[in-house]
């Protein structure tokens, strides 16, 4: 809670609105990943992330043209393009690739790293900062709790499973990458319409790479389950909510209580999968997610200081 007489500063917006956005983007984005792992049951996951990103991005970018905002220049539409390359193509394209053959809290938790490659990525960058010595444990501790649930039980002794676990370390970096670049790039004022232009940038992107691994070539509408049709409408719709709500936060909200979402999206995640999909909640499953959370936490510890 903040320091009295600083609230007015820290918070510019009503407690009951941060705190209902906040706990939208837990539930919500924790529940994603389950809604991919149902989504890419019986859809190709490029054409599902393809679609899914195509339509939020062209409802966000037509709302926001119709209320007012220019019409965003060539160099904005570049770095669009580059942050939807690496966030949804390199990020979330690989998160729905790999849930063909791991689990959703697996994916969850994998993907809960990305706090720590940003720390480490922003070492090697120009100007970047090398982590202290609170935030080197915990990037060792985190990276600890991967290998663990990487050779877990969760993850299978199947190549394919394997596969799907290093695809999640991939999109982990990917995302962070596109995190880091993303500070910086040169974007419209609107937040809401950047993000719009990066989904359809991204959108276009991964209906390339759909095509390029042969996605469309004997996919047929009438094979798409109910359950997959449904996910990919949860996703597509309210998926888009919760980042609406995480993007109003970032303007409204102090930045570390918003980043809180790090490490309760993967306990949302985990849960959901582990009553809703009945996915195996083992004690070294459980004692990888001990790790990595809390490794995000020691990173995050400093800067709160």
């Amino acid at each position: 809670m903040p320091q009295p007489g600083a609230e007015a500063s820290a918070y510019r917006a009503s407690l009951p609105a941060i705190w209902s956005a906040l706990i939208s983007v837990y539930l919500i984005w924790g529940s994603t990943y389950l809604a991919i792992r149902y989504a890419v049951e019986t859809t190709p996951p490029f054409l599902m992330a393809a679609i899914r990103f195509l339509i939020s991005g062209g409802f966000l970018y037509v709302l926001r043209r119709l209320s007012g905002d220019p019409r965003p220049k060539a160099v904005e539409w570049r770095s669009a393009a580059i942050i939807g390359a690496f966030l949804l193509v390199g990020g979330n394209g690989s998160v729905a690739w790999a849930e063909q053959y791991v689990t959703s809290s697996l994916a969850a938790l994998l993907v809960a790293t990305v706090p720590l490659w940003m720390v480490l990525l922003d070492t090697f960058r120009p100007g970047g900062h090398p982590p202290g010595f609170i935030a080197s444990a915990g990037i060792l501790v985190g990276f600890g709790g991967v290998v663990l649930l990487i050779g877990s039980e969760s993850a299978g002794a199947d190549t394919m499973n394997l596969a799907g676990g290093a695809a999640l370390v991939v999109a982990s970096v990917f995302w962070a990458t596109g995190s880091i670049y993303g500070k910086s790039a040169l974007l419209p004022p609107s937040q809401l319409l950047g993000t719009g232009m990066e989904m359809l940038a991204g959108g276009a992107a991964l209906l390339l790479v759909s095509l390029a691994f042969g996605e469309w070539s004997g996919f047929e509408l009438g094979a798409v389950s109910q359950r997959s049709a449904l996910a990919l409408a949860y996703l597509t719709v309210i998926g888009s909510v919760a980042f609406v709500a995480y993007v109003w936060l970032l303007r409204v909200a102090p930045t570390p209580l918003v980043a809180t979402y790090a490490y309760v999206n993967p306990l949302v995640a985990v849960l959901l999968g582990y009553f809703l999909a009945q996915e195996p909640m083992t004690s070294r499953t459980l004692l990888g997610a001990a790790l990595i959370i809390g490794s995000v936490v020691l990173v995050s510890t400093p800067a709160r200081r």
